[in-house]
């Protein structure tokens, strides 16, 4: 079993077969590398078949949550310019732009082959520079920003969690964060990369400390992750003791503090505790740091993950001495190719490295 979904289940095989007959649909639609394709559906089996098909076809996908206000969405997808929105009936995504909506719950593509899809049916090649995904982001700005992240980038990421944690098919990773925040990117590659298992949590599950401590017991989850203020509400949780197949706990998004991480730790002693940091501007994560019994003044982010370089400077992008407080500025493969359609905006936040011909900061 690949993916399980509130008592549903899809095998690898049926998964794999899933994907590429859409993907297969998707590429005689106009699908491939360098087109975006909005995903505007409430979190099931649909939603993971629809995501990985897009991939596949070679298109980047773009999270569109049906539940979010009209405009926001509507600003999205004019902003993204998608060749069509992929959702189903059920969800009724609907906005005021002109986009071709397929729902794919009603989909025929039983003629369609099931094989593995090559370059050859693409619409063009599909390399590792190709925009994989566009998460769309508030930040600073206030207005929703689209962060294009590349192939390369979040190959890398996924690549280096792997070696750095060592999934392995006996394992089972809880799908729980809104595929509009780019954690969720690992959370649905990373295991069925490697042949683990996904259990994807009901919509609005995420929110539920006992329904969350209830499906994990149930399908033996061993791999989550959670915000610090979730993990501060799941820990509390009376069922969260019982966890006892609990191996590894990320936390990200949020500073976590050294009560927290040391309370996590005794309610689940099986569960190493991981924290990461990253923007959206850099595929996830790029630096980590297992918690320990050390931790007691605060909690590091760590190192930088794989082909990843971390700075502090100062305003003139000088290196500040150490003690001396400065701004973050990360280098290497996982940044973002930029905000989509905000060429302004791209040229402000990713600048010339001075320490590296050819090379960029965020």
């Amino acid at each position: 079993v690949a993916v399980v979904f509130e008592g549903e289940s899809l095998t690898y095989a049926r998964f794999d077969a899933r994907v590429n007959q859409l993907a297969r649909y998707l590429i005689s639609r106009g699908v491939g590398p360098e087109t975006t394709v909005g995903l505007a559906m409430r979190r099931s089996l649909d939603l993971l078949v629809g995501m990985y098909a897009i991939v596949r076809a070679g298109g980047a996908y773009v999270p569109i949550d049906p539940d979010q206000p009209v405009e926001r969405n509507g600003y999205i997808v004019e902003s993204a310019s998608p060749v069509l929105v992929v959702s189903t009936a059920r969800d009724g995504f609907d906005v005021p732009v002109s986009v071709p909506v397929v729902s794919i719950d009603t989909l025929d593509l039983a003629d369609l082959s099931a094989g593995p899809v090559s370059d050859a049916e693409r619409i063009a090649p599909l390399r590792p520079s190709n925009t994989a995904y566009v998460i769309f982001t508030s930040g600073s700005t206030g207005r929703p920003k689209g962060v294009a992240v590349s192939h390369g980038a979040i190959v890398n990421r996924l690549e280096w969690m792997q070696h750095e944690y060592s999934l392995t098919r006996d394992d089972v990773v809880l799908q729980k964060t809104p595929f509009t925040f780019d954690v969720s990117v690992w959370e649905f590659f990373w295991p069925l990369g490697v042949g683990a298992r996904l259990v994807v949590a009901a919509p609005d599950g995420h929110r539920d400390p006992v329904y969350l401590a209830t499906v994990m017991a149930e399908r033996s989850v061993s791999v989550a992750h959670f915000v610090p203020s979730m993990l501060a509400v799941f820990v509390a949780e009376a069922g969260a003791s019982d966890l006892s197949g609990l191996r590894l706990v990320f936390a990200s998004g949020e500073a976590l503090s050294p009560s927290l991480a040391a309370g996590a730790r005794a309610v689940l002693p099986g569960a190493a505790v991981h924290n990461l940091y990253g923007p959206t501007e850099a595929a996830v994560d790029v630096t980590f740091h297992e918690v320990t019994s050390a931790d007691t003044v605060s909690v590091p982010i760590g190192v930088p993950v794989w082909n990843t370089q971390v700075f502090v400077l100062d305003s003139r992008l000088a290196p500040v001495p150490v003690g001396v407080a400065g701004e973050l500025y990360l280098s290497g493969v996982q940044l973002a190719r930029g905000y989509v359609g905000r060429p302004d905006l791209s040229a402000e936040r990713f600048v010339a490295s001075p320490f590296g011909a050819g090379e960029r900061l965020y």
